[in-house]
């Protein structure tokens, strides 16, 4: 096709080639060499359902494509043909509708944060590790949902739980540091690996002391621990969930009353460590007992401790480096799971600490 334009533009440029109509010369000239600098490509289908679902509601996906691209993708019966001036930016394209195809083909939903990150992956040459994603089940949640890892970090970071005993996950909100590892406790218990599912968080804002809140102890830790209750109904569903939890299969404590106790096999998730103090986390840790599983999730960017405090969480990284059956998994912007402005939010924060720090030197 631009071969047969290229030819007429040529054969237009020789036939009005006078002295009065030299502007519409340079226009077909001008025409011309754009032309020739654009890229076409071309990106076959073998199932027009995969097409279907790449494009998303309303061409959603594709113009995001285009956009973050700079090309144009036009659909031609179970092909796209993807143009653009920018021969590596129409490459990258190529790649990405590419990689959405195939995770189509797997069953995968494809929205605007799963393109956004194949993008992401196709740009920083990593393509090749696309086929990794939402390749393994975690669990299944109570409505027959799979639970997987949505990003690479979110895989490095289950496989890390399964492969070691304890596991600190440390991340920004939305990175489903929490939701994971509940999913892998969930799991780990309908495999009767363990026999409890114990959760807890520390009260920061209630200073420990619950004490001055209405009702008994549930009432009082309840809206500190809402987001680890809202994962196990997730995966569970309420019933269920209400049933283990008067066995005792599933307990939901604040830090502080993990003080002088030994866990044997339970599966243990401190969530929001962050906020404990090293004496909590330190008094948190050694409550491992014989075949347990802990893991330990927060965000040192959000520390709610006095300026005169030291996380817990910040001094356990340091001092547990290296030690065997202890992984530390750092999660970034890009293992966010929520809205895509959350990233660039996350990312924005980041780079002013860095320029606030650089200035302190």
């Amino acid at each position: 096709m631009l071969a047969k334009l290229t030819s007429i533009v040529l054969m237009l440029i020789k036939i009005w080639n006078g002295p009065t109509i030299s502007a519409f010369h340079q226009f077909l000239l001008s025409l011309f060499i754009k032309m020739e600098k654009v890229v076409e490509r071309i990106v076959n289908a073998d199932r027009v359902e995969d097409l279907i679902a790449v494009f998303g509601s309303f061409d959603e996906n594709i113009r995001l494509i285009e956009h973050e691209m700079d090309v144009t993708i036009v659909s031609r019966d179970s092909a796209l043909k993807v143009c653009g001036e920018d021969g590596e930016q129409v490459m990258y394209a190529v790649k990405a509708i590419e990689s959405l195809m195939a995770l189509a083909a797997r069953g995968e939903a494809i929205h605007e944060q799963n393109v956004r990150y194949v993008i992401q992956l196709v740009k920083a040459g990593k393509e090749g590790q696309i086929h990794h994603l939402a390749a393994d089940v975690i669990c299944i949640t109570a409505k027959g949902k799979p639970i997987k890892a949505k990003t690479l970090g979110q895989k490095k970071y289950v496989e890390a739980i399964k492969d070691n005993v304890i596991t600190l996950g440390i991340g920004p909100a939305g990175t489903g540091k929490t939701y994971l590892a509940v999913a892998a406790a969930v799991a780990a218990f309908r495999a009767k690996e363990i026999n409890r599912i114990i959760l807890t968080r520390p009260a920061v804002e209630a200073g420990e002391r619950l004490g001055f809140l209405p009702g008994d102890l549930q009432s009082k830790v309840d809206p500190y621990l809402r987001p680890l209750y809202d994962a196990l109904f997730d995966m569970l569903g309420p019933e269920t969930y209400q049933k283990y939890l008067e066995r005792g299969n599933i307990e939901v404590a604040p830090l502080a009353y993990m003080r002088g106790r030994t866990l044997d096999d339970s599966f243990i998730i401190l969530d929001e460590a962050q906020n404990t103090s090293k004496e909590q986390m330190k008094m948190f840790l050694t409550r491992l007992g014989f075949g347990s599983k802990i893991v330990i999730t927060g965000d040192i960017t959000q520390i709610d401790l006095p300026g005169d405090k030291i996380s817990g969480l910040r001094e356990a990284m340091r001092v547990l480096k290296g030690v065997d059956d202890i992984a530390i998994m750092k999660l970034n912007e890009s293992d966010v799971v929520r809205h895509a402005l959350v990233q660039k939010i996350i990312k924005a924060y980041e780079v002013d600490e860095e320029r606030r720090e650089k200035g302190k030197r």
